[in-house]
């Protein structure tokens, strides 16, 4: 059954799909990808663009290693505009690839329990950036991210959800993602457009 099918029988969700056919994708050096997630946090989408931009020219390579972050010093990382916390996350984030021996065919292998496990034990990664991650370049199919604000505030809004408390409305929204399944990924990038063209 493709995604769209087993989606359209949660007839909310259906009403705000449309006909464009979605496509996930994977892409190569997963620690990069990391590494520019935690740059983005609350940032918008234009000046995440500029700090990308800085952050590679920083480092002389459109696809920089582990190794060629850590040849970057702090002082140049805070230099582009990085704040004091994600100048050092990035640096956790090369260090811990180095010292693990991490690769992106190894962390393919994994399930995305274990990928959530291993990467939050990073300090400085939560396990919102490592679903982002999974989703945006492990091309995984069934992420659910619960505690994202924008699909909180769109579940809220399409399914009328007034709940009592944070604990409530996770519970509720779970319980509404399982029917999802194996395609929770695409139903979130559903809720996200449908959140930001309102």
């Amino acid at each position: 059954m493709s995604y769209q099918t087993l989606l359209k029988t949660d007839a909310r969700l259906a009403g705000i799909m449309g006909d464009e056919i979605l496509q996930l994708h994977r892409r190569p050096n997963l620690a990069l990808s990391l590494m520019l997630s935690i740059m983005s946090q609350q940032l918008s989408t234009r000046v995440a663009a500029v700090f990308h931009q800085r952050f590679l020219a920083l480092a002389g390579k459109r696809n920089p290693r582990p190794a060629d972050i850590l040849a970057i010093h702090y002082e140049q990382l805070r230099g582009i505009g990085l704040s004091h916390a994600k100048a050092t996350y990035v640096h956790h984030v090369a260090e811990f690839w180095q010292t693990h021996g991490l690769t992106d065919a190894r962390l393919h292998k994994m399930t995305d329990e274990e990928v959530v496990a291993l990467l939050t034990q990073i300090k400085g990664v939560g396990k919102w950036t490592v679903e982002m991650l999974l989703m945006f370049s492990m091309q995984r199919e069934d992420v659910f991210p619960a505690d994202d604000l924008g699909i909180q505030q769109a579940m809220q809004k399409l399914y009328k959800l007034r709940p009592a408390d944070k604990k409530a409305l996770l519970n509720k929204m779970r319980q509404l993602a399982d029917k999802w399944r194996p395609y929770r990924t695409y139903a979130s990038l559903y809720l996200w457009a449908w959140k930001d063209s309102n």
